[in-house]
């Protein structure tokens, strides 16, 4: 099935009810925010049957790893904002320097006002209506873009968000890239990105006509050290299960092996056995096994497999859009494969002796949106030390972002600015100073011609 593109005209018509209905100050009370997560919750179990089915159409994701990686994260999302959005709304007494006596300072957040939430394809349940929740709790209104390339998930998103909200409040708009184009040349308060570097900096282009705050949920290469020390038994399955989670197709999937000399035959045969015990003898037939999402996303992953020699796997079956999990050896770092995000089941591995070298081949590129060490954990936080990168994980992968008490963003080329718990309701408010001053006191010192300056100096 195809998704129809939003018309702009109907793009702007979206965008002026919006502005409309934020400027009524209808989103502004605690008692509305919470009542609209509620129902965003109440939507979330009505409709979960059917996303579910929608996700195994459009990436043959089955139903126990939607609920996992996309359903709960969001179900936990907003019993989190349920529970701590009377404290976080609460306005926040500062200290007040004596130079000020006698006024009273607090910081007061406030909605930023329209916003714009565009979503990529991986996660699509997960990356749109995450920030979603930051938006309604915050006291925004949102207009939300779904992909287009997981078109039956994206059709019961917006039948999903119609049934459950106006439009005025928050809307769903469809299409391809045009649309993206059409909805970037309107003007909001916020815009919430999440997809590849290339089109962040489209995005941050555009916001920048208007001086649009952005918050850049990007991807990028992330390394993952496999050290002399490391469990390679351990260290094998939680690749295997970060590498093979929706075939790869996670912004925080290991991208590439840094693997010390003396364990790269071992690790192979320890992540062999890992993928059969996490997807069976014949990984094809696992109904926990996704599919690459296009034909295009297939050609371009497949492809990497050609820039190294086969050390695992290697098997692809285009009808099904199918990539067995490979491991690659004998890999030259300019080579493809090693200077494009990878985005799917292909790991290719680089050997190391010393740790500085490895140390040294991460820091030499962008950073990163997640960093990985299998070792001693206190070399793994000096590794952690020394680099740079969104989030990172010791003797574990991806499980940082389970963790909604945690910020999850990226960093330089992998983005900008942070989401989850607390950190969604502050992306989409504003945090703003207020100056209370009494009446029954004026101090003349700080008006002209400023008379006793030398003692009023001394306060300074």
């Amino acid at each position: 099935m195809s998704i129809e593109n939003t018309s702009a005209a109907e793009i702007k018509s979206i965008v002026e009810a919006q502005r409309r209905y934020f400027a009524s100050n209808e989103t502004l009370g605690r008692k509305f925010r919470k009542q609209q997560l509620k129902r965003l919750q109440n939507a979330l179990h009505e409709w979960e049957e059917s996303l579910c089915e929608a996700l195994w159409k459009d990436l043959h994701k089955s139903a126990e790893e939607a609920i996992m990686t996309e359903l709960s994260i969001v179900s936990g999302e907003i019993r989190s904002h349920l529970s701590h959005l009377r404290r976080w709304m609460k306005s926040r007494r500062v200290c007040t320097p004596l130079k000020m006596t006698p006024s009273r300072s607090r910081v007061v957040s406030e909605p930023l006002g329209n916003a714009l939430i565009i979503s990529p394809w991986n996660y699509p349940v997960q990356l749109l209506l995450n920030p979603l929740v930051g938006a309604i709790s915050a006291g925004c209104t949102a207009i939300l873009k779904p992909s287009p390339y997981v078109p039956n998930v994206s059709r019961v998103i917006e039948e999903m968000i119609t049934s459950t909200f106006d439009r005025q409040y928050i809307a769903v708009v469809q299409g391809n890239r045009d649309v993206n184009s059409a909805l970037l040349n309107e003007r909001f308060d916020i815009i919430f990105f999440t997809g590849s570097p290339v089109l962040g900096r489209k995005v941050m282009t555009a916001a920048a006509r208007n001086l649009t705050p952005v918050v850049l949920e990007l991807g990028g290469k992330s390394p993952c050290i496999v050290d002399k020390e490391a469990d390679i038994e351990i260290a094998a399955r939680r690749i295997a299960w970060g590498k093979t989670l929706n075939a790869g197709q996670t912004c925080i999937a290991p991208d590439y092996l840094l693997i010390h000399r003396d364990r790269e035959n071992e690790f192979v045969e320890a992540f062999r056995k890992a993928l059969m015990h996490l997807h069976g003898r014949d990984i094809k037939a696992s109904k926990h096994y996704v599919r690459m999402v296009s034909d295009k996303a297939f050609e371009r992953v497949s492809g990497y497999i050609k820039d190294g020699n086969i050390a695992l796997g290697g098997w692809t079956d285009a009808k099904e859009r199918y990539i067995e999990p490979t491991l690659l050896k004998d890999v030259d770092p300019a080579s493809p494969v090693m200077q494009e995000e990878i985005f799917g089941p292909v790991l290719p591995m680089i050997p190391f002796e010393e740790r500085s070298e490895a140390l040294e081949f991460v820091r030499k590129r962008e950073k990163p949106l997640a960093l990985y060490y299998f070792g001693k954990v206190k070399d793994g936080k000096e590794f952690i030390r020394l680099t740079s990168a969104g989030g990172s994980c010791i003797n574990d992968t991806i499980m940082h972002i389970a963790n909604e008490n945690m910020p999850f963003g990226g960093v330089g080329n992998s983005g900008m600015g942070h989401y989850h718990g607390k950190l969604s309701f502050e992306a989409f408010s504003h945090r703003r100073a207020v100056v209370t001053t009494p009446v029954w006191l004026d101090l003349p010192f700080r008006y002209m011609p400023y008379r006793m300056f030398a003692l009023v100096k001394r306060l300074l």
